[in-house]
């Protein structure tokens, strides 16, 4: 990969594992989520205005990557309900990249070379192993992290191949954004029967603030997807595990262990081999 597609692809992490905090510490995170959806959609609206509609091909990948996205909130939501950001975000994302690269060779015919094989390699066991040892998550949390794994490892491999044939990263990214913005809300609705937002409540600017991160990471990684091979870009911003555990760390007093900084140093060998 290039200089420039690696450097997309960490900044993705960072702000990744950035909102995802935001997510953590909300008092209800499926309407911290949803409110968060309403920062992306606002943003999304004028850039779907300036850019050149999709090209129709793309619009099954547009709808599907939107709907697989409102099914991952909801997984995630319920994830955190029973583990901690250090426990709960290794398994959601470790389960990624090997899905993700197997998708883009039968989908999307990427060929991998054998350095970027064994970073990809590297990447999902050192992010897998944090989550096992002493204070690891429980039965359920574990079970809803893999499902959502699963659910980003599809929507991550729908993206690569529609934001192609959009013709336009920034016009792919705006509908998606704006689709998942209109269908959050209605789960929302459904399962809760009414949604509330107080413009006085920090809570709202709170989750407002992590809408906007959530989008420039979304954003960034479709641009990245434009540009480079779907497997090693997504292990690579699966790195984003390293910062969350460190942020888990120093902002909500969750333990970093031996075992999770080795594992660190493990996915951090694994990027270095995606990134050569």
């Amino acid at each position: 990969m290039s200089p420039i597609v690696v450097s997309l692809a960490l900044f993705a992490a960072i702000l990744h594992a950035s909102w995802n905090a935001f997510l953590r510490t909300g008092a209800d995170r499926l309407w911290t989520i949803t409110v968060m959806s309403f920062a992306g959609t606002v943003i999304a609206l004028p850039f779907a205005l300036a850019y050149p509609m999709p090209a129709s091909s793309a619009w099954l990948y547009i709808t599907l990557s939107a709907c697989l996205q409102v099914g991952y909130s909801v997984f995630l939501v319920a994830a955190y309900r029973y583990g901690e950001l250090g426990q709960v975000y290794p398994i959601v994302r470790g389960s990624v990249p090997l899905l993700v690269t197997l998708g883009g060779l039968i989908f999307a015919g990427e060929h991998l070379g054998m350095l970027q094989a064994l970073g990809v390699a590297l990447v999902a066991a050192g992010i897998i192993s944090l989550s096992f040892g002493k204070g690891r998550a429980g039965i359920s949390s574990i079970l809803l992290a893999l499902a959502t794994g699963a659910i980003i490892a599809s929507y991550a491999t729908v993206d690569a191949i529609g934001v192609r044939l959009a013709g336009h990263s920034g016009t792919y990214t705006a509908w998606v954004l704006l689709l998942y913005g209109l269908l959050l809300p209605v789960a929302f609705v459904l399962t809760r029967g009414r949604l509330v937002i107080d413009l006085r409540s920090p809570e709202t600017w709170k989750a407002l603030a992590g809408g906007v991160i959530a989008l420039v990471a979304y954003a960034v990684v479709v641009a990245a997807f434009a540009i480079g091979p779907a497997g090693p870009i997504t292990a690579l911003r699966e790195t984003s595990v390293v910062f969350a555990v460190l942020i888990g760390w120093l902002f909500l007093g969750e333990k970093l262990t031996v075992r999770r900084i080795i594992a660190c140093a493990v996915v951090a060998a694994g990027a270095i081999c995606l990134g050569a």
